[in-house]
């Protein structure tokens, strides 16, 4: 009896091809990761004065020679808090904030700057918003305060 015996082929050479497509997306997950979950802008660095301030490097006489600028509007600061909001250094609730409101439409204060603090809730923001957007303020900025 004769043995038939299978020919296989020879072992070939794998050729290892380095692929760029996998690295190349893990990167952009990465960037889409660290985009979302970074702060563009660093809220907690804004300076806030209630005279003319001055930049870095400037003295008091160069502020008062610059042309004012387009934010010459006047504006008013709210602190919201949890359940009231402080304006001019005075509580006031929730309730009485339509009033308050009905005051900055009357003097032409057509910006409000409203400094969240740290006790504040979303639904405390949202509530101060509504009102403002019922007395046709529609020129709000929001500052977090930071702290714990």
């Amino acid at each position: 009896m004769t043995q038939s015996r299978i020919e296989l082929p020879g072992a070939r050479k794998r050729s290892y091809v380095f692929a760029l497509t996998p690295l190349a997306d893990a990167m952009f997950q990465l960037l889409i990761f660290f985009m979302l979950t970074s702060s563009l802008t660093p809220y907690s660095l804004l300076t806030l004065a209630s005279g003319p301030g001055t930049a870095s490097g400037d003295t008091q006489e160069q502020v008062q020679e610059e042309p004012s600028g387009a934010d010459s509007d006047p504006a008013a600061t709210w602190t919201v808090e949890d359940g009231q909001v402080l304006a001019n250094g005075q509580a006031f609730g929730f309730d009485s904030l339509p009033q308050l409101a009905e005051i900055l439409v009357a003097a032409d204060t057509p910006r409000v700057m409203l400094i969240s603090s740290p006790r504040a809730r979303v639904q405390d923001l949202v509530t101060v918003l509504e009102i403002l957007a019922a007395a046709q303020i529609t020129s709000v900025q929001i500052v977090s305060m930071g702290g714990p």
